[in-house]
């Protein structure tokens, strides 16, 4: 079996991922502003009001958006953590645990405090360190100008040293190890490093050793390095995650995503803009991992199309009168492109395929689709086009024009209702015949 746990990770990382040694800037407190300046402007979603200097509250804020938006897009584990929460640790409820493997650490000669009152991994006591990434201590050390300030690599024993726990009684999260643990192990309060909190929750929720890890390409090193190193360290024992899945980077139209170029999204921006769960759901799965993913707006537009193309195969097939029998080619030739390397794009071709040899469905066919989806998880999420214009400025004009088609369609004045779909076209409005009548959508744009 696979198993995995998903971090809702309140304390987060708290400090810029690549700064490994904490130097970074306190994300928490720059969290604190930005919600202090918008709360000032009033600009807070509404119904929340929350005290910007309560580093709780902001957690809080930042992990219940996330919850909204995990569950606008059908992620199961969020679903299922309804029920067992323990599926999404928070760090801020472990950090006595943290503590009790930084001692243990301490104890068994894996890690040391420096002259600046850190608790640093000694690497040099773990020799397959780098195995993952490719790196040896010795590429590391040769290498390492630069990756932290020369302060900080004045107190360490090597530059792959990492930090395990930081004193600061100024930051805005902080702990007292001695009061946490009812004995003084030589820290004094703080907080942990970004790489414990996995570890720790990992450990807590599914043993020392777990089948599948996964993040980013760009977690690989030194993040996994040292997961891998403190925790088998900690534990004793010859692996820490036996299998380990690394997607590559999720690009924006070609490029890397980035704020100042306005090629940065939240799923908030894209509902915002037009968008449908299902549609940005299917286009970030649709492209296999070990590719970069390049999210666009034609991207977005087409897996809208594929999901409205399954579900009304799915209604033709559940209205059907036949109950048909299953085909088990599709199911077979889905699961083997799933089962060679997630291979997804074989999978949705298998998939595609198979309902393209079945032009009239039937309720057997209703049912292998919902197993399909039971993988993809598409078909159950909101369309987004059932208040279409519910706020719309534009909607009585845009009813008028799809009245006036409508009348033009039936004196079969097909050049005047032609126009008038351009002229709704112009007004980037997307109109939709069916059998119940004719609805509308605004044309999303990234």
């Amino acid at each position: 079996d696979v198993t995995h746990v998903m971090n809702n990770t309140d304390v987060g990382h708290m400090v810029d991922d690549d700064a490994i040694d904490a130097e970074g800037e306190d994300k928490m407190e720059a969290a604190r502003k930005r919600l202090l300046e918008d709360k000032k402007a009033g600009k807070l979603p509404e119904g929340v009001d929350l005290d910007p200097s309560d580093p709780y509250a902001i957690a809080g804020f930042y992990a219940d958006a996330f919850l909204e938006d995990a569950r606008t897009l059908g992620m199961r584990v969020v679903e299922e953590a309804e029920s067992r929460p323990e599926l999404m640790p928070r760090p801020t409820r472990v950090v006595r645990a943290m503590l009790e493997m930084v001692a243990l650490l301490l104890e068994r000669g894996h890690a040391y405090i420096g002259s600046d009152g850190v608790a640093y991994f000694d690497t040099q006591t773990f020799p397959e360190y780098g195995r993952l990434s490719g790196n040896t201590l010795e590429k590391i050390r040769s290498g390492a100008g630069g990756r932290v300030s020369a302060s900080a690599q004045a107190v360490k024993r090597h530059p792959a040293d990492f930090m395990l726990w930081k004193p600061d009684p100024t930051h805005l999260m902080r702990w007292d190890p001695a009061e946490l643990l009812g004995r003084d192990i030589g820290l004094g309060e703080g907080y942990p490093g970004w790489h414990l909190e996995c570890s720790v929750m990992a450990a807590g929720v599914l043993g020392e050793e777990i089948d599948l890890h996964s993040g980013g390409e760009d977690n690989i090193f030194p993040h996994h390095e040292c997961e891998i190193a403190q925790s088998r360290c900690a534990s004793g024992r010859p692996s820490f995650a036996r299998y380990w899945f690394h997607p590559r980077f999720l690009m924006v139209e070609g490029g890397k995503m980035s704020k100042s170029k306005g090629t940065f999204f939240t799923v908030r921006d894209l509902l915002g803009k037009g968008f449908t769960p299902a549609s940005i759901r299917l286009e970030l799965i649709k492209t296999h991992y070990r590719s970069n993913a390049n999210f666009t707006e034609q991207g977005l537009v087409d897996s809208a199309r594929q999901v409205e193309r399954w579900r009304g195969f799915l209604e033709r097939a559940e209205a059907s009168d036949e109950a048909g029998s299953r085909d088990e080619e599709a199911p077979r030739a889905f699961a083997a492109a799933m089962d060679d390397d997630l291979n997804i794009s074989a999978a949705l071709g298998a998939m595609n395929s198979w309902m393209n040899r079945r032009p009239t469905p039937t309720r057997a066919d209703a049912a292998l689709l919902r197993e399909f989806d039971g993988v993809l998880g598409v078909l159950e999420l909101e369309t987004g086009a059932s208040d279409a214009g519910a706020s719309d400025p534009d909607a009585e004009r845009i009813e008028d024009l799809i009245r006036r088609r409508g009348e033009a369609r039936k004196a079969r004045d097909f050049a005047e209702a032609d126009r008038i779909r351009d002229e709704l076209s112009a007004m980037d409005v997307e109109i939709l015949d069916g059998a119940q009548g004719t609805t509308w959508q605004r044309k999303a744009r990234l």
